[in-house]
């Protein structure tokens, strides 16, 4: 199957136009007219997937292998290397980043990983209704996502309302409106900024948050013509 009619299936289910401005999602390698043997579905592409990925395939990813301009081709440095790589097999790749989070990943992990019901998404959050203690939601959410340790900001001992953005939301901390914002990568001063606006943080971490990604859009490609292969995607940081 050419390139461009499975680029079109994606665009469909996820339109690459909801992007944000500073993002790259769409396709970074390869052309509309390669003819592409096998699909698979990854969180990140690395070293280790590319060993292992067949000639003429197409890797989809959440996480843009390209973000900023390349001004020369290292290919002993990443992304470089990567892309070299790839090209060597024949290898092209899309990314679906900030577009499937609105459209799909927040819903997902909220309604299928966490198990909440009647979500409601505005942009790049999404709000549940928990009706809990603080303490009650933070064990929940730490089983639901295999965590063994959480970031935790706040003093509120009932959570009536929960806003979720995957991946790293501390950007939108002031358009929050609910008892605690569940993301990752919120720092130092925006937990400050949290804390003094009566806003309950819960740190569920980058990866931890998002590697759902794989699962999640296959599941919305059950009819693809081609079949999708998910990938273990791996967390580049170890827990001491």
């Amino acid at each position: 199957m050419y390139l461009k009619k499975i680029y079109n299936i994606l665009n469909k289910l996820s339109p690459f136009e909801l992007q944000e401005p500073w993002d790259n999602s769409g396709l970074q390698v390869g052309t509309m007219s390669d003819d592409i043997k096998q699909v698979y579905l990854s969180l990140d592409v690395d070293s280790s997937l590319l060993d292992e990925v067949k000639n003429n395939s197409l890797i989809v990813t959440h996480h843009p292998l390209i973000f900023k301009g390349l001004k020369s081709l290292n290919t002993s440095v990443h992304p470089s290397k990567l892309i070299k790589k790839m090209i060597k097999k024949d290898i092209s790749l899309i990314a679906m980043h900030t577009n499937f989070d609105t459209t799909h990943l927040n819903k997902y992990v909220a309604c299928e990983v966490l198990g909440y019901k009647d979500i409601t998404c505005k942009g790049h959050v999404c709000y549940f209704d928990t009706n809990c203690s603080f303490d009650e939601l933070i064990l929940h959410v730490k089983n639901s996502l295999g965590l063994k340790i959480i970031r935790s900001t706040g003093e509120q001992k009932q959570i009536k309302k929960c806003a979720l953005t995957t991946g790293s939301g501390g950007d939108l901390i002031d358009q929050v409106d609910a008892d605690c914002f569940l993301s990752g990568d919120f720092k130092y001063h925006q937990a400050l900024e949290a804390k003094e606006n009566n806003l309950n943080l819960l740190d569920i971490g980058h990866f931890e948050s998002e590697c759902h990604f794989s699962a999640c859009l296959h599941k919305n490609l059950i009819n693809f013509p081609l079949k999708a292969i998910i990938t273990n995607s791996k967390n580049p940081f170890r827990y001491n």
